[in-house]
């Protein structure tokens, strides 16, 4: 899962606690363990909480479904 345009709220820390830059990043993945990974470039990459992350107007969640 790739999307561009990513932002994260005011405050937002990465998993080792320090601050994360407001900016647009490219969401990358959301791991087993519950992080975000989001890049600004091929270089500059942050796991966050994904409760931080404001996704763009235009972004549809998947639909879920029920475990029968």
């Amino acid at each position: 899962m790739i999307l561009e345009n990513v932002s994260v709220k005011p405050d937002t820390r990465n998993h080792k606690g320090f601050f994360v830059l407001e900016a647009s990043y490219k969401l990358v993945n959301i791991d087993g363990n519950g992080w975000a990974l989001i890049c600004i470039d091929d270089h500059v990459c942050h796991y966050v909480d994904p409760d931080d992350l404001a996704m763009p107007k235009d972004w549809q969640a998947a639909p879920q479904t029920a475990n029968a």
